[in-house]
């Protein structure tokens, strides 16, 4: 679920914004590797840190506003450490992320914690 709709983001949504935005400082090809260890990752800290314990006092509100500000804190660390170390990164991609990370943390976890909530109930 977390990699499907964050695809959807990153190859339509917002596809032609990072690269108006980042022009040359993007690679041309991925680096799948760390991609994927991004997504195990996030994924892993969501599961630990927002849906289990949502999923154990059965608090889909809660895995919403916890798992939108992992996101956001997620995705800032990667961002401001750039705007802080980077010459010419764009404060408006900052922006776009910190508001993305909430948005994809926030939805994975309350639809993660509504299906599981459904499978638990059976």
């Amino acid at each position: 679920m977390f990699f499907l709709i964050d695809m959807v983001w990153l190859g339509l949504v917002a596809k032609n914004f990072y690269r108006r935005q980042l022009g040359e400082m993007l690679s041309p090809k991925v680096n799948w590797m760390a991609a994927i260890l991004f997504y195990l990752l996030f994924i892993a800290g969501l599961l630990l840190f927002v849906i289990v314990p949502a999923l154990g006092r059965g608090g889909a509100l809660q895995a919403l506003w916890q798992g939108a500000l992992f996101g956001l804190i997620a995705y800032a660390t990667y961002d401001l450490t750039n705007l802080a170390t980077l010459k010419n990164w764009p404060l408006l991609v900052t922006v776009v992320d910190l508001a993305w990370g909430a948005v994809l943390g926030g939805a994975v976890s309350l639809l993660s914690t509504l299906a599981g909530t459904r499978l638990i109930k059976g």
